[in-house]
């Protein structure tokens, strides 16, 4: 595979583009776990800042229409679509988690942010960087969420425990959550609930992605019987109706949500898929959408599961969600729209990733939001 040179600070927008642009794009992908580096740039030391603002008066959410029920899967292989916006779901769950014993001071949250920006860069793994896994992490502890019986969610950090840790949709993640332990380690006072949502929130950003506003306040639970039951996680390889209900989100969210397919890539090793949804996997833009429409998608010829190669070149794939959105006009609308206008589209996934990380965690509303700057920026 011909390198992609990884640069973890973009110090502006402008340059993650730049940088884009300027890449070669892969070859062939391999199924094999083994791949090859693709950091080599040095990295300069980066001052880092963060600033904070008070949450929002929060505001119930108006039902959207039925049609928006039917809500497609897209995500089995790493993230899973739900809502947007800073409406939260704030009935207690306390009988299933139980806070874990922890120094009372406020960890400093900057610090933290800054130990995950300084771990991302990864020779040997994928494409040279933990971004995407972390990202998927966060996705996969957030979207267990179950607003019939209030359970599941990012409260609780359950993935620690077997057998959510087994579900065959968290294959892979380990790796993810034995990298963050060495911050956890550091940071005692942080519980891993709050650690791998900010992960999730660090990873976006420093890929070039939006700003995400983050709450701490998380609690542990301290055993196994708070884990979801599997089958939560969505199913990519099905173009239907999601086993995860998405509770009448609309389709805008959704769709954004979806956009994060523009980073990463399959294993078949974890999801049985193979490949990356764009050439640039570990740059947050709006490619997943463009390279969706432009492309034409063939099936892949191989004993694996169902899934799409892009004629031209096979180099990319595209799972059977992936395809579902543009065979419905109600989502293919916002796919054409995302393609067209990356601001929109970072703007709708910031508020979606958000909620999404919100989902079964019990707040009064008046919890301190941070928002982070990107590395590199003053």
């Amino acid at each position: 595979m011909s390198s992609i040179r990884f640069v973890r600070a973009f110090s502006s927008r402008a340059n993650a583009v730049k940088f884009v642009a300027n890449a070669t794009r892969p070859k062939a992908v391999k199924a094999v776990s083994n791949t090859t580096s693709l950091r080599t740039f040095a990295i300069p030391s980066l001052n880092r800042h963060y600033n904070t603002q008070k949450s929002p008066p929060q505001q119930p959410e108006q039902k959207s229409k039925s049609g928006s029920r039917r809500a497609l899967i897209f995500l089995g292989a790493g993230l899973i679509g739900v809502g947007t916006g800073y409406y939260f779901y704030s009935t207690d769950n306390s009988s299933e988690v139980s806070p874990t014993t922890i120094a009372q001071e406020t960890p400093d949250y900057q610090k933290i942010y800054n130990q995950i920006a300084d771990i991302l860069e990864e020779n040997d793994w994928d494409d040279g960087s933990l971004g995407p896994i972390f990202v998927r992490l966060a996705w996969h502890a957030s979207g267990t969420y179950d607003k019939e019986t209030n359970t599941g969610g990012s409260n609780g950090a359950t993935m620690r425990f077997a057998p959510e840790s087994d579900h065959g949709a968290n294959a892979g993640l380990k790796h993810a959550r034995d990298k963050l332990e060495s911050i956890k380690q550091k940071n005692p006072a942080i519980t891993y609930s709050d650690l791998w949502s900010l992960a999730g929130v660090v990873a976006i950003q420093e890929m070039a992605g939006p700003i995400i506003p983050w709450i701490p306040g998380r609690k542990d639970a301290d055993a196994a019987t708070a884990c979801s039951p599997d089958g939560r996680l969505p199913d990519a390889s099905k173009a239907s109706k999601s086993k995860l209900d998405l509770q009448g989100f609309k389709y805008s969210e959704i769709v954004a949500l979806a956009g994060a397919h523009a980073l990463g890539r399959c294993h078949p090793d974890r999801s049985g898929f193979q490949g990356p949804w764009t050439f640039s996997p570990i740059t947050f833009t709006n490619g997943y959408f463009t390279e969706l429409l432009k492309k034409k998608w063939v099936d892949k010829k191989w004993k694996g599961p169902k899934q799409f190669v892009d004629k031209e070149t096979g180099e990319l794939m595209m799972l059977p969600a992936d395809m579902a959105l543009i065979q419905d006009k109600n989502f293919k609308t916002w796919v054409e729209t995302y393609s067209k206008d990356e601001a929109l589209f970072f703007k709708d996934f910031a508020a979606a990733f958000h909620k999404l990380e919100e989902l079964g965690v019990p707040r009064t509303g008046n919890e301190k939001v941070y928002n982070f700057k990107r590395t590199g920026e003053n």
